[in-house]
């Protein structure tokens, strides 16, 4: 809905105090920044995939790839950024596609960042490449993590906990966490015994 690709029925909602009907659909997609869970690759070069129809030099691809922690990834491939991505993306992991997302996200510097359980689906090394995308790109963005893994959303300014579609719950990781009996805190609780089991 914050890039009307569904309009809103009811409510409304504000950017900086505007309505977002009253802003440039063009101008406000560009503002903002989604990774999606399963982020969309084209059937393009890695650099096109990047770029998305903007000319981008070579150097300044690369420091995308090196913000988005990418590198390694990219340059173990036969052809680097210029290596061709199957359809969707096959050719590369869950995670991979990720860091692709992220590259592209620096490389467009939007002023909103939508983060859509983008970790949800990797392994433990390449979220900890991700989070460290997502430290540097939140410290200078107003960004949006929509998260179950709760290891993405311990360090934001304001938690808003959801269940069954109700806000139940308000606040930073500590304040939450001041209350034993909360729903953050309980979940929180067993999600880290489940990693110290793990």
């Amino acid at each position: 809905m914050i890039n009307r690709f569904y309009e809103i029925q009811k409510g409304e909602i504000l950017l900086d105090g505007i309505n977002i009907k009253d802003i440039n659909l063009r101008y406000l997609r560009k503002k903002v920044g989604i990774i999606l869970q399963d982020p969309f690759i084209f059937a393009k070069s890695i650099k096109e995939n990047i770029e998305l129809n903007e000319n981008l030099s070579d150097e300044a691809i690369m420091e995308t790839i090196r913000l988005s922690s990418a590198e390694d990834f990219i340059q173990s491939l036969p052809n680097g950024i210029e290596e061709i991505a199957h359809e969707r993306g096959s050719s590369f992991s869950a995670g991979q596609k990720q860091l692709l997302a992220f590259a592209r996200i620096f490389a467009h510097e939007p002023a909103i960042f939508i983060l859509d359980e983008a970790t949800a689906n990797i392994d433990t090394k390449t979220e900890e490449l991700i989070q460290y995308s997502i430290d540097k790109l939140s410290k200078e963005k107003t960004s949006i993590f929509i998260a179950h893994r709760l290891s993405t959303i311990v360090n934001v300014d304001k938690i808003i906990v959801l269940n069954n579609g109700e806000i139940i719950e308000q606040g930073n990781h500590n304040e939450l966490m001041d209350n034993p009996d909360g729903y953050y805190s309980k979940l929180y609780n067993a999600y880290y015994k489940n990693l110290v089991n793990q």
